[in-house]
């Protein structure tokens, strides 16, 4: 079984390495191996351009049969706590269309540019199929965008035109879109550093949510090694 792990940065993901330089076998630049099952990280880079190249290069070079997407996320919904480990069952991009001449957000598929339900799009939302295969963390609904958003305004207008969103990042609907189009199946695992508010990263918990992040990882690496 070959397992693609794939991270914006190098440092959401650095305890799930070094459990892997510990306890598989490295046979290759970033990759490791035990028994049947061939565990690869991938460094994609920030925002969804960086990761839709980044794993478009890979899917094509080799066989992959289980993408992992990790990374912390901002949470738009309340009743998730600083540190909660989520599934992202469906990704949305956030920020892709047009401004209005009023301030509204019109985006690609009420501009008519890509049909709502054109595949791999569902109602314009990305769908992850397999998430039922592998429910065992709370779900989340994703938004993504290449802009984070830290003004209330903006705030209140993306959730008044998004109100599923329970999360932001800036990878997630790439990594749903390339993995859906290659019918590869996948996961995407985020853990909550902070809360989509007026930026303040006094409030941010990056160092609890990337532990929470790869606890959860290295137990899912662990239930599928043996």
């Amino acid at each position: 079984m070959n397992i693609l792990i794939v991270s914006a940065t190098p440092f959401e993901i650095k305890p799930l390495q070094e459990y892997l330089e510990k306890h598989f076998i490295k046979n290759g630049p970033y990759q490791y191996q035990r028994g049947k099952v061939q565990a690869s990280i991938l460094i994609s880079g920030v925002g969804l351009p960086l990761m839709a190249y980044a794993l478009g290069r890979v899917l094509g070079a080799k066989e992959v049969n289980l993408a992992i997407n990790a990374g912390i996320a901002g949470a738009f919904n309340r009743t998730l706590e600083i540190g909660q480990v989520v599934q992202v069952v469906s990704e949305r991009f956030g920020d892709l269309g047009v401004q209005e001449a009023d301030g509204r957000f019109t985006d690609v598929h009420e501009m008519g540019l890509i049909e709502a339900s054109q595949p791999p799009f569902t109602g314009g939302r990305l769908a992850n199929r397999s998430a039922e295969a592998y429910a065992f963390l709370p779900i989340a609904h994703g938004l993504s965008v290449n802009r984070v958003h830290g003004y209330q305004a903006d705030i209140d207008a993306i959730q008044k035109k998004y109100p599923d969103a329970d999360i932001e990042s800036m990878e997630g609907a790439a990594f749903f879109y390339a993995c859906l189009l290659e019918q590869i199946p996948f996961l995407e695992i985020r853990s909550i550093s902070n809360y989509v508010e007026p930026r303040n990263r006094e409030n941010w918990n990056i160092p609890l949510a990337i532990e929470r992040l790869n606890e959860t990882l290295i137990q899912l690496i662990q239930s599928v090694s043996g």
